[in-house]
């Protein structure tokens, strides 16, 4: 035990070139850990939740056969989002479910879905569905992740 205290003070140390450490150097050094740790999360977080969401949509979208079912689709949504609010709260209202469904049909590529998820959050996908053109969509998206909109730098 005594041996690992001191390579994380020797690793300290080095880290911030002094032998010797003041309480402001210690307290960024650790606000950094945090604040660094913390955001990572976030962004793991945003990115599952984005990706549950398309499995959601892209699920119930290949029961209902795309509205070529609309009454069975309705009832299934329906049914589904009483049933899913009752258990997860109102992230899985019918309309939000129904917004599952048009990403996923919008955005119909898992291959192309997952990796803008690593740098878009849902909100940026909701921002995107209204656009009428795929390689408008896409566009969007791409210069979305290039100016890195709504992510804390």
């Amino acid at each position: 035990m005594a041996k690992k205290k001191q390579e994380l003070a020797v690793q300290g140390d080095t880290h911030l070139g002094e032998t010797q450490l003041d309480d402001s150097q210690i307290f960024e050094y650790v606000f950094n850990i945090i604040e660094t740790r913390k955001s990572r999360a976030g962004a793991y977080a945003n990115r599952e939740v984005t990706l549950m969401y398309w499995e959601v949509g892209q699920y119930i979208g290949s029961i209902t056969l795309g509205g070529e079912r609309a009454e069975y689709g309705k009832r299934i949504v329906a049914t589904l989002a009483h049933k899913l609010t009752e258990r997860y709260g109102n992230s899985f209202e019918r309309s939000k479910i129904t917004r599952m469904v048009k990403f996923a049909r919008l955005f119909p590529d898992l291959e192309i879905v997952a990796p803008l998820a690593h740098q878009l959050c849902w909100s940026h996908f909701q921002e995107l569905l209204p656009v009428k053109s795929d390689e408008a969509r896409i566009y969007y998206a791409q210069d979305a992740v290039d100016r890195r909109l709504g992510i804390k730098v």
